[in-house]
Order: C-alpha cells, then structure tokens, then sequence
C-alpha cells in the first residue's frame, strides 16, 4: 500500500496537494498548481493527499488515456492503496459492494453487458423529440413566470431527471427523494454515515421498483435488470445497485454541466452569440457541446485507480499497490492534444476530451448525457436570446465541496 514511506519525507513538502485547490478568481478553470504541472512536462508525478499518502497524479491526455485501458489498475475502491479524496470516502469504500464502477476484468464486463442495448446512441437518438418536449415545456414556464429565475432549478435540474425517471422506468414524483440523496452520495464532505444511509435508502428504493417490474414488466430498465434477475444472471443487489449508479449518475452530472455551461457562454459573449446564432445547425452544436465538455469537466475529481502489478510508464515505475489519480480537467487541458487550452472556441475539434472518462469505464449513459445538453443549449439560446446573468458574477456559488463540479444557483433573466 503506498503510504507516506514511497516518497523521502524532504520530499514531500515539494508535492502537489490533490485535491489542487481552484483559483477563486478563475472558477471555470482546472487548478493552477495541474496546469503548472503541465507548463513543466510533468505528465506523471506524486502528490500528496488529506492522509499522507502519495499516489500518482496523471495529467497528461496521452499518458491517461494509456493508463485508463491497462489492466494492471484496478477500479476497486475498497482496495489498499485506492486513493480516496476525503476520510469518510475511505471509511465507506469498506463496505463496497461491487458493481459496474467497481468491478474489473470479466466481471466488469458482466455488468456492463447486462444493460445491453439499454444506451446505445441509437437507441437515445430515439428520445431526441422526447428531450426537445420536456425542454420546451420547461422553458415555457420559465418564460411564463416570474424572473429572475434559477436556470438550475428551472430547465438544468429537471430535464435531465424526467429523462432519466423515463428511461429507467422510475416515478417523477419522487425526484424530490432522489435529488436530496444523490447530493448526499457526491459530496466530498459528508460522514460515512450519511453516504451508506444515503445509498441504502435509495437502494433499497430500486429494489422495490423492481420487484413490482418484475410482476408487470414495462418498456424500460430497471424491467429488463428485473428480467436479468428473473433469469439468474443478476441477484437484486446486484440489480439495484446498478439502478441505483444509472438513477444518480444519470441527472445529477448533466444537471451541472447544464448551468455551469450556461455560466461559462454568459462570460464568454462572443462564443455564446456563436452558439445563439448557430443553434439550428446540429453538427455546429454538437461540435460545441464537446469543447463546453472539454472545458468544464463535470467530474473534476475522477478518475482514481489502484495498480495491481507494475507498471513502467512516462519514465517511471508504478508498483502493485499504488494509487493513480488521473485528472480529467487537466487532460482535457492538456496543450499537446488541446492547442491553447485556456481559449474557449466552440469551432475546436474536442471530441477526443476526457469528460466521460476513457476505456472500459467510460460513461455508460455518456449518449443521453449529450443529447440532452445538444437540446439544452441550443433551445435555450434559440428561444430566450437575451438570456443574462440576474446577479453579479461575484455572488455564484460553485460546487468546490462536491465531486460533481458546478454552480448551486444561476439566477437568469432577459
């Protein structure tokens, strides 16, 4: 397990610190001390975190991309070595069950099959009009309401939770009791208490949807994973745990980079007026929603691995036991893959980002995830064309105390 002994204590003081605080005054931007790192060539290093210990720290868009398809690191976060971001994260990671972001080698493979078609890009290409009603429905009551209005509230929150609710086969009405609990599941500072209450409860939820799917199936997933356990191939932990991951992972990170990319366009006038006047040319939007995807990088905390074996890489020596942090805000900065990474440019080939990861982890629901946001943006700008901030830039919160980046409010107006 790598501990403090991997690095000579004179050495550690010289270490980055991860997580790498953000410069307050450049809230869109990774942390400055990730891309001094990169400034120097320094594409893998140690750093050093809350416990001493002193994993690897991976910037480089070349080295991770290597890194996140080797199978000599592991996903298991209860594994020795894995590093965790914060003491209650550790303290929970014992009592891991394993599923789709857990598991390696085969049994990974098990879970990620048993959704088969269940997010194809065909398959979400099919709910684009579903996506657009919800969109504009939302936005025809922000515009007969009262402003100013929180955006996040109002469209970014919502939209991608109906969609998710409609695809997994799960009761709207209840968004109230997920969306409090997913917020407790992604923030970094919650106790080990509160995160195991936070995910059994909504476990045990799924588990019950399931049950009644399995009595009367429906056209959605959680009656195909019914289906899976009716067969034998999944038990219902199994399969709730997986309903569980696709429920909260699937609104709350498109939720984020929803507002926070409104925000980002609002400071950036000239790529939003691009955006506005574009916003009925599909293939310029898809385009610009993969550099919007390329600068924010929801996720700023992923992805952390543990190695299994050795591994020579970048000129040094990861050993069996080591934990690796690969920063996807700082690939996704990366000047080798990315020509002047602090321009936002909506023209920019992006599409090779890291914002769903890489390899066999990539996000499943990746596919519905930019769907949503090609509607999002486009229907926004198109429809309220004045759109502007309702309060000083100063006063937005950002979500540094979560492992989903983004902004808590974003009062809009026009």
């Amino acid at each position: 397990m790598t501990d403090l002994a991997t690095v000579p204590a004179a050495n550690i003081e010289g270490l980055p610190e991860f997580p790498t605080p953000r410069d307050p005054s450049k809230p869109f931007d990774p942390p400055p001390d990730l891309l001094a790192l990169l400034g120097k060539g320094k594409d893998i290093q140690r750093a050093v975190t809350w416990d001493g210990s002193t994993p690897w720290l991976v910037t480089g868009h070349a080295i991770q991309r290597a890194l996140m398809t080797d199978p000599r690191l592991s996903a298991n976060i209860g594994a020795p070595g894995y590093p965790h971001t914060t003491p209650s994260m550790k303290e929970h990671a014992s009592q891991n069950v394993i599923s789709i972001n857990s598991a390696d080698g085969s049994e990974h493979t098990r879970f990620r099959q048993t959704l088969g078609n269940s997010f194809t890009r065909k398959r979400m290409e099919t709910m684009r009009d579903h996506i657009q009603n919800i969109t504009d429905d939302l936005i025809d009551k922000m515009l007969a309401g009262p402003k100013p209005v929180d955006l996040h509230e109002a469209l970014s929150l919502p939209l991608p939770s109906e969609m998710i609710c409609f695809l997994l086969g799960v009761p709207y009405e209840d968004h109230d009791f997920f969306q409090a609990h997913a917020g407790v599941t992604n923030a970094r500072f919650k106790t080990a208490e509160e995160s195991a209450e936070a995910v059994k409860t909504v476990v045990t939820y799924i588990a019950e949807l399931i049950g009644k799917k399995m009595a009367d199936p429906a056209e959605d997933v959680l009656s195909d994973l019914g289906e899976r356990v009716k067969a034998g191939t999944l038990n219902m932990e199994e399969a709730a745990r997986l309903g569980f991951i696709l429920l909260v992972a699937g609104h709350d990170t498109s939720a984020n980079m929803i507002t926070l990319g409104t925000a980002l366009l609002l400071e950036n006038p000239d790529q939003l007026a691009l955006m506005r006047d574009n916003a009925d040319d599909p293939k310029f939007v898809v385009n610009a929603v993969e550099e919007l995807l390329r600068y924010l990088t929801i996720p700023h905390l992923l992805a952390r691995r543990v190695a299994v074996d050795d591994i020579d890489i970048g000129g040094e020596t990861i050993k069996a036991g080591d934990g690796v942090i690969t920063s996807l805000p700082a690939a996704n900065w990366d000047p080798a893959a990315f020509p002047d990474p602090a321009r936002l440019d909506l023209t920019r080939q992006a599409s090779h980002h890291h914002s769903f990861g890489w390899g066999p982890h990539q996000c499943v629901g990746q596919q519905l995830a930019r769907i949503e946001l090609h509607v999002a943006f486009a229907t926004l700008l198109r429809r309220i064309p004045t759109l502007e901030l309702a309060v000083p830039f100063s006063q937005l919160r950002f979500k540094e105390d979560s492992q989903a980046y983004g902004i808590y409010e974003l009062p809009v107006t026009w």
